[in-house]
């Protein structure tokens, strides 16, 4: 109950402020409305409550204790002979599978509801003309100039060293009435600084003959770095999607640290969770009944849960920069946390 409470509070709160920054955001914009705003804060709103589980679940912790504490059950628990270990296990056991359940179920919902959230974003507020999309079904783009939309895809792509190889490449070319003026198929091509050089290329048009061309130039605005910024964003993948995910960039010649990193920060998560709720025992297991004593106590583990934040944080971005290995980035916040936890535990209760 503590713990879906406060999940609550802490939600509405982010709820709020979101809505508040997408308003800011997209003052003088004629398409975007308040209800607009809103449904777009609400898509992001479960991917921005999952980087608050720890902090609830610390929190969650340390009202219970506050309140056994207050009314003299923890000092009668704790008379009666039950361990640290034995009083804690129910709510470790609860918070692990909590982790787990958001790992497993939520995590892919609110991965859905980012993306659509980010394409709003794009869209709607950034204005971006062209949008590109890689992935296991090839390359997808389309991209507006001069009234003209050019929609390209090609079935399969490799990275080499300086251009972007591209095989059986299919472009449609569309008129301002948005029908199709233009079809050119093409065996295979490159991605080159301002343009696509495509091989052994049929140009297509409507009521004519077709033409073939041994090579061909389309220009286009998307470059190499565009590409490899494109590759979705690991926030935005089910926690299942991303192994896959990672086995197509890599045979396809690109990183896939960011989406490793995040496969293996989100597998840590549950015992995260357990940590937090260990930092918060730490810190106030405790009979004493004094508020002042309890609002120290509860500073400090605030204290303690928000460097742990900022560690994670650094650690992350270590990892992103290939400063650290990719497991000892993801893993070591809930390491650290938990070993401090259990220490100090193990400090107290068996001396």
């Amino acid at each position: 109950m503590s713990f879906f409470g406060l999940l609550a509070v802490i939600v509405a709160l982010v709820l709020l402020f979101d809505t508040i920054e997408l308003m800011r955001r997209s003052v003088g914009s004629e398409v975007l409305d308040f209800s607009t705003v809103f449904s777009m804060a609400l898509l992001k709103l479960p991917h921005t409550a999952q980087a608050t589980l720890p902090f609830v679940a610390m929190l969650a912790m340390m009202f219970v204790l506050f309140r056994l504490s207050r009314s003299h059950e923890l000092v009668v628990i704790r008379s009666a002979g039950i361990s640290v270990w034995q009083f804690l296990a129910p709510p470790l056991i609860l918070t692990a599978i909590f982790g787990l359940l958001n790992l497993a179920i939520v995590d892919p919902l609110a991965a859905s509801m980012y993306d659509s959230y980010q394409r709003m974003d794009d869209n709607l507020i950034r204005g971006q003309d062209a949008t590109l999309d890689v992935g296991e079904n090839g390359l997808w783009l389309r991209e507006t100039a001069g009234g003209v939309a050019t929609v390209v895809y090609a079935a399969s792509i490799h990275q080499g060293e300086d251009v972007l190889q591209l095989s059986k490449v299919s472009i449609f070319q569309t008129d301002n009435k948005e029908s199709l003026s233009r079809r050119i198929e093409a065996a295979g091509g490159r991605l080159v600084d301002g343009a696509f050089d495509l091989d052994k290329v049929w140009d297509i048009l409507p009521g004519k003959s077709s033409t073939f061309y041994e090579t061909y130039k389309l220009p286009t605005s998307i470059t190499m770095s565009k590409v490899q910024d494109s590759f979705a964003s690991p926030e935005t993948m089910s926690f299942w999607e991303i192994p896959q995910f990672i086995r197509f960039s890599e045979e396809s010649g690109f990183s896939a640290l960011p989406h490793r990193l995040y496969w293996y920060s989100q597998l840590a998560s549950p015992w995260l969770l357990c940590a937090m709720v260990l930092i918060a025992a730490a810190f106030n297991l405790t009979g004493s009944v004094r508020l002042a004593g309890w609002t120290g106590r509860g500073i400090a583990a605030l204290g303690v849960g928000f460097l742990l934040y900022f560690f994670s944080r650094f650690l992350y971005a270590l990892g992103l920069s290939s400063t650290l290995p990719v497991l000892l980035a993801a893993w070591a916040p809930a390491a650290v946390a938990g070993m401090l936890g259990l220490a100090y535990l193990f400090h107290r209760e068996d001396g």
